[in-house]
């Protein structure tokens, strides 16, 4: 199929109706963009295996993706919209003066509210420009069938306990960088993840989730993140969909380790964390409803590597060095450039 792909970001109508039928399904390719990819492909066979499908490559698939209707939809921007929308520093300093992390952009909350990315939606909606839309404005979308609807959640400590869901495990192959959510065998959803790596790899082992968290705020210490160690200086930042754990956290019963949202939805699987897994915030509240407190999460995948230790009976022992991670730039950043 490559060799037939027109340039990029230009979408493949058959792409993309396969995208829209999977991401309906819980099985999430990623972002909405009509683009063949990794993810794709492992949405595509994840569903086929769960449903007695033996697994093809997207261009001899036999899906029926008829349910899916027209390919694209029309928003018009409200008013409303901008409540979720303004300044956003990019210094934790600055952004822990705040009171809320809002989106950058119109195009970013337009890029999380349908599963999307803002390359696609610059092609669809030429020759209006994306930098300058207000309401009233009407945009082309993809038309997915459960838009992310920021205005819907509000601040919950813990969502409440669902007994029927216990029985539900999750299992994560964070090689592969994917999440499942099963009831015995059969599996009910998948999506892609962004686990750690190295020495910050994603913990394997058995744990349980203690606590699902809308809405959270988040203590950002350089010295958790890249090395495991909490100090004394750390800075609170508020609520919002760029905060770094986006608008949901699951916490495991490995300490600090947990699953949760991000402000980076384009680079989902294709960098790493500082040891959680996360995931698009449009993907991480539809998993927060087929699970619950309690449940099993299984996690499977390489051990974080030992950090090596000098002492000074072994003197000749190099170590290797370890930099603060610079920050990751958004994906308005990698845009712009």
């Amino acid at each position: 199929m490559a060799p037939t792909l027109p340039k990029a970001p230009e979408p493949v109508e058959a792409i993309l109706r396969l995208q829209l039928f999977l991401d309906s399904k819980l099985f999430c390719p990623g972002k909405v963009d009509g683009r063949p990819g990794e993810f794709t492909t492992k949405a595509l066979n994840r569903y086929q295996v769960a449903y007695g499908i033996p697994p093809t490559e997207i261009d001899v698939h036999t899906l029926d993706l008829s349910p899916v209707g027209e390919l694209y939809t029309t928003y018009i921007i409200r008013h409303d919209d901008l409540k979720f929308v303004g300044d956003l520093p990019t210094k934790p300093s600055l952004q822990s003066q705040k009171k809320y992390l809002p989106y950058d952009s119109l195009l970013e909350f337009l890029t999380e509210r349908f599963h999307t990315s803002p390359e696609l939606l610059h092609w669809i909606n030429q020759p209006i420009k994306m930098s300058h839309l207000k309401p009233g404005d009407s945009v082309k979308v993809p038309n997915v069938a459960d838009p992310f609807q920021i205005e819907s959640l509000s601040t919950i400590p813990s969502l409440p306990q669902v007994p029927a869901f216990l029985g539900r495990r999750i299992q994560i192959d964070t090689r592969e960088k994917l999440l499942g959510v099963y009831e015995g065998e059969k599996l009910l959803a998948s999506l892609p993840i962004t686990p750690g790596s190295g020495h910050l790899a994603t913990p394997p082992g058995r744990w349980r989730i203690l606590g699902i968290t809308q809405m959270p705020t988040f203590r950002w210490d350089e010295g958790v993140l890249n090395y495991g160690v909490r100090t004394s200086k750390a800075y609170h930042l508020p609520i919002g969909p760029n905060n770094p754990v986006g608008v949901m956290w699951i916490g495991l019963s490995k300490p600090g380790i947990g699953i949760h949202g991000t402000n980076m939805p384009q680079t989902i699987g294709r960098s790493s964390s500082h040891g959680c897994m996360r995931t698009a915030n449009w993907d991480v509240v539809r998993l927060s409803r087929l699970i619950t407190t309690g449940m099993t999460v299984v996690i499977e995948g390489p051990e974080p590597e030992p950090r090596p230790i000098i002492t000074k009976k072994n003197p000749n022992v190099v170590p290797v060095e370890v930099k603060p991670q610079a920050p990751t730039r958004k994906w308005y950043q990698f845009w712009k450039k």
